[in-house]
């Protein structure tokens, strides 16, 4: 079994990207501080704010049990920022959905992360969006095809209900 070098360039880029996460993570704690919520509560938040989402599918996102989802859920409700519903396609379902005040929250929370917006700013429209695709093609999103997760959080997944799912 050989193993295989990274070139120059590679190694290089991969400490780019680590470093752009490393900054990414550091302001986004210092932002939800700020709004006196946790990294994990307001990634919740941030998630519901494009609309409701089966609990299961937030764990599974967070990379964490569905026992822990429901005890973010609990801290963001006693706030007012979020409620569970009933999914009205399969009342098996619990959806965790932002209120309007969440809704708020989420979106000052977005605006308030500053680190890549000036640096971006100072990129042409064209790089900007030669940027984004090579950072889709890396992360397996197909732009040819349209359909993209939604990254304008990290990792973040789709709205919607996926086959199996149950409560959470």
């Amino acid at each position: 079994m050989t193993r295989r070098r990274s070139d120059p360039l590679t190694v290089e880029v991969v400490g780019l990207i680590g470093t752009v996460a490393a900054r990414y993570h550091q302001e986004y704690e210092s932002a939800a501080a700020r709004h006196r919520l946790t990294g994990a509560q307001a990634k919740v938040l941030a998630l519901l704010n494009s609309g409701p989402l089966p609990m299961r599918r937030i764990a599974r996102w967070l990379k964490c049990e569905p026992s822990n989802v429901t005890g973010i859920i609990d801290r963001l409700e006693v706030r007012g920022l979020a409620e569970r519903r009933t999914d009205p396609a399969d009342r098996r379902i619990k959806l965790a959905a932002a209120t309007a005040e969440g809704h708020a929250v989420a979106d000052k929370l977005r605006d308030s992360l500053d680190f890549a917006r000036e640096p971006l700013a100072g990129l042409s429209e064209q790089e900007r969006t030669m940027l984004r695709d090579l950072l889709r093609q890396m992360l397996g999103d197909d732009p040819a095809d349209g359909a993209h997760r939604d990254h304008s959080l990290g990792d973040a997944p789709g709205t919607g209900r996926e086959p199996g799912e149950g409560d959470g």
